[in-house]
């Protein structure tokens, strides 16, 4: 089972499962979650910005896929000046559901949690949130997710995943993040 297949059945399979016409075995989840991924899961190929140095890309057998984007945070300025940001590689339309999964843990930091906040926004300026949700990381992997529908048709590259992770002065580690299109 690949990465992008075995993130989506974590996140999407209640959900999935419950859709009319989706057969019940695990051959035809996996291709039917498959086919809705609409983002690149790995973090190799994510979009950090407002970080200096670049975050680089360390191995960790305690995440799924055993990739993580390693992000040391200043904690100075707005939590959205240093993030992630996820393009999506589908279009979408109005009133499509999206469920957003992604791994996160608190490497380190002088605080137990770090709060971060997801959310699906434009990719331009003004960098409107469509819908989110703040998390509380701690330094336990954890699989967290969030969804909501789109208000309208979006094209390619005008919706993305986003991570505003500046919320103090600690190390982040971002594991895969999919982005799946539930459809209506």
């Amino acid at each position: 089972m690949n990465l992008r297949i075995a993130l989506a059945l974590g996140a999407a399979l209640p959900a999935l499962l419950a859709m009319p016409g989706v057969a019940q075995d695990a051959k035809s989840a996996d291709d039917a979650l498959a086919e809705k991924v609409i983002s690149n899961t790995n973090p190799a190929s994510f979009q950090a910005y407002g970080f200096t140095p670049a975050p680089k890309l360390v191995s960790d057998k305690e995440v799924q896929g055993g990739k993580a984007l390693r992000l040391p945070l200043t904690g100075t300025g707005e939590p959205w000046s240093m993030g992630v940001n996820v393009p999506l590689l589908k279009p979408v339309k109005a009133g499509d559901k999206l469920v957003v999964a992604f791994y996160a843990r608190l490497n380190k930091s002088d605080a137990p949690t770090a709060k971060i906040n997801g959310q699906i926004q434009l990719s331009t300026a003004p960098y409107t949130a469509l819908f989110g949700k703040p998390f509380d990381v701690t330094p336990e992997w954890k699989l967290l997710q969030f969804s909501g529908k789109v208000d309208k048709d979006y094209a390619v590259g005008t919706i993305g995943a986003a991570f505003h992770l500046n919320t103090g002065k600690q190390v982040i580690d971002m594991g895969p993040v999919a982005v799946l299109d539930m459809g209506q």
